[in-house]
């Protein structure tokens, strides 16, 4: 698994957590004040990496969550056919089947950036 852990408090806007298990870009993020009986809140709001669903959390500044470790990646098109296409990794020449975004026109010989964890991968 490609996830190291770091504390609630280090997290920032444009950093990747995982939320309820899926890897998710922070899109807000706010903390409250420690209260008489407690410490400090902080309120977690992220969109999923890959399926670009809305999720939130609420934890104590002081609590450990997973943060994934999102590569981001170069390849090169080879073929494209039925809304798929063949993509050739620049770094190691490993060839991965991606389906085309529907707003994305893509041709064979363009030059791609994507993103991949745990065998999961989308277009940039």
């Amino acid at each position: 698994m490609a996830r190291e852990q770091t504390e609630v408090r280090e997290l920032q806007e444009g950093n990747y957590v995982m939320i309820e298990d899926v890897p998710s870009k922070i899109t807000a993020y706010s903390t409250s004040k420690p209260g008489k009986h407690g410490s400090a809140k902080a309120r977690v709001e992220g969109t999923g990496v890959f399926d670009s669903q809305k999720r939130n959390f609420t934890q104590p500044v002081d609590a450990k969550v997973w943060v994934p470790i999102v590569e981001r990646k170069q390849g090169q098109v080879v073929s494209t056919a039925d809304g798929e296409m063949q993509v050739m990794d620049l770094e190691t020449y490993d060839t991965i089947t991606m389906r085309i975004p529907g707003s994305e026109e893509i041709s064979a010989d363009d030059e791609i950036e994507y993103l991949e964890y745990e065998g999961q991968r989308k277009l940039v």
